[in-house]
């Protein structure tokens, strides 16, 4: 093979499926594929805090000059207190090094490539099933990966014990990477009981959880979702978090993520940064700026925080009233599977429970977008197309049963 002979990628098989979206004529299409928050006119709005801060950012700027390696200070010592809660013990002893990255991928990848280059010979252990990409960063950043148990498609819930079996056979010092909060894709969270158990496990078998923090706020609230961290963080584990501002802020083309560090003491927990930081130096060299210094402002002002609090709590609910609405829409039309399972999944993304013929009749025949393995965005879902949506399902269940 040549450069002259490099045949195509095959399309991501999330973004893939939006350019299908975008390119089908049919009026009536729906996207429930692409995991962005969607309000009820089907828009992904400019929040009116982020608008407010972005006028008062232009209006005050002076300089466009690069930032740190490790990113804008006041938005890492803001994300700390958020991801960690303000006066937490891991953030006042100092063993929490935060550094901004281009997105929650690119704090998973920056992370995998910390944990390579100390940890070489670890493999990457990823929830049956997670979100595609998680492979990739993994693999790309040169560790292998395996699975784990996670979700049961026969009772359409959280397979913990299966789960904690697996988890409790995990070699010393591999990587376990877990979702906080609004499991992508399944929507099946644990308990604050089973994360117990689980940081428990971790503490005994001395693996390292890596947490992907992509929602925090979709599922039971802004402190609440972060619940799943505090028992690992009571075990004086070493925790890597990777934290995603896309959804909460609605920040998704700024790219505003964060890595954070946590280490056995402030000393370890700075030597982690600067090895990161070198990372970081050779494959963006810093981080862009303007999404950190909206998410830095907001979080730094109690008035515009107490507003973006409401303004998530406000895209909370409508995710839960239309999970509501879905289940009991397809109740009323006799469909002859009980969904009611929905009413239990958290934030933006549910396991239907479809099956790929039926994911491809609704494609194909119903113009209905979503993942293979029938996940769907319920923020994708509006009054507006409620009934057409409830009604296709219907229909494919009886036609591909």
């Amino acid at each position: 093979m040549n450069l002259n002979r490099v045949p195509p990628a095959p399309p991501d098989a999330i973004l893939g499926l939006t350019e299908a979206f975008k390119k089908d004529p049919r009026p009536e299409k729906i996207n429930l594929g692409v995991g962005v928050f969607m309000d009820d006119t089907g828009r992904t709005p400019v929040l009116p805090t982020v608008k407010q801060a972005e006028e008062d950012l232009a209006r005050e700027e002076t300089s466009k000059s690069y930032l740190p390696i490790a990113g804008l200070p006041a938005f890492g010592e803001r994300v700390a207190d958020l991801v960690f809660g303000a006066g937490h013990e891991v953030v006042r002893s100092g063993r929490v090094r935060m550094a901004q990255s281009p997105g929650g991928t690119g704090a998973l990848r920056i992370g995998a490539e910390f944990l390579r280059k100390f940890l070489p010979s670890s493999k990457a252990w990823l929830s049956a099933p997670t979100w595609p990409n998680h492979k990739g960063v993994f693999s790309a950043a040169g560790l292998p990966v395996a699975d784990y148990p996670y979700y049961d498609p026969a009772s359409r819930s959280l397979a913990f014990g299966k789960m904690a079996e697996a988890l409790d056979s995990v070699p010393e010092n591999d990587v376990v990477v877990l979702h906080v909060c609004c499991h992508n894709p399944t929507g099946a969270d644990l308990s604050a009981d089973q994360w117990r158990e689980a940081a428990a496990i971790a503490a005994r078998r001395r693996w390292i959880p890596f947490f992907d923090f992509a929602y925090q706020g979709f599922g039971a609230g802004l402190e609440a979702d972060r619940a799943g961290l505090l028992p690992f963080l009571q075990a004086g584990l070493p925790v890597l978090v990777a934290a995603s501002f896309s959804k909460n802020f609605g920040l998704y083309n700024e790219r505003t993520g964060a890595l954070a560090l946590v280490a056995p003491d402030a000393a370890e927990a700075a030597a982690w940064l600067s090895h990161v930081q070198v990372l970081v130096r050779v494959l963006y060299s810093n981080p862009p700026a303007h999404g950190a210094a909206i998410a830095a402002r907001i979080l730094g002002d109690p008035l515009a925080r107490a507003d973006w609090e409401r303004e998530v709590d406000a895209m909370r609910g409508r995710m839960v009233s239309i999970r509501d609405a879905l289940v009991n829409g397809l109740r009323a039309r006799g469909a002859p599977v009980d969904f009611s399972f929905i009413h239990a999944q958290r934030g933006m993304f549910s396991f239907s429970g479809l099956s790929d013929a039926q994911v491809a009749f609704l494609r194909e025949k119903k113009a209905i977008y979503m993942v293979g393995g029938g996940r769907i965005n319920v923020a994708g879902i509006t009054t507006r197309n409620l009934d057409y949506l409830c009604d296709s399902v219907v229909e494919a269940l009886r036609a591909a049963p």
